[in-house]
């Protein structure tokens, strides 16, 4: 997709187009919305402003989506697919790794009641496991807002990635 076809495309198209950024249909609505953009900065701009306003409820309707980290992703969707492709550092056959990754995921899940989310692309299994383990320690509300924070760059990631 290039930005002036997203300016000028139908909106269930254009929706349609950024949908498997995240799983908020609000955002989408509302970036699609604000159209026209005049340059990408300008689009990845106001989308970022978007998700200053994602809160607790948009963060637990946006995990719907997210597969636990170290796990291939449900479904054959365009979000499942990126999510793998995200996730590859991970998902490989370092038996170690993987057992570490599951006991701290369940750990997480039992702490903040919600799968751990991080922005896995460009990071290795080890350092996934290293920050699933410092935000262990975390307060609730750290924890949350680490993880809209982590929500946010994954959605501007894939966002400026269908872009480029």
């Amino acid at each position: 997709m290039n930005l002036t076809r997203f300016n000028q495309a139908e909106v269930e198209e254009a929706q349609h187009s950024i949908e498997h950024c995240v799983a908020l249909p609000d955002w989408t609505a509302a970036l699609v919305a604000a159209r026209p953009f005049s340059t990408l900065d300008a689009l990845l701009k106001h989308a970022g402003a978007l998700t200053q306003a994602w809160d607790s409820a948009a963060l637990t309707r946006a995990l719907s989506a997210h597969p636990r980290i170290g796990e291939r992703a449900a479904g054959s969707g365009k979000e499942a697919a990126l999510s793998g492709s995200e996730q590859s550092q991970v998902n490989s056959a370092d038996a170690p790794l993987a057992a570490a990754l599951r006991a701290g995921n369940a750990a997480y899940e039992q702490r903040f009641g919600r799968v751990f989310l991080i922005r896995a692309k460009g990071r290795s299994g080890e350092q996934i496991l290293n920050e699933l383990q410092r935000r262990l320690h975390n307060s609730a509300q750290q924890e949350e807002q680490e993880a809209l924070d982590q929500l946010r760059d994954i959605t501007l990631l894939r966002l400026e990635e269908i872009f480029r």
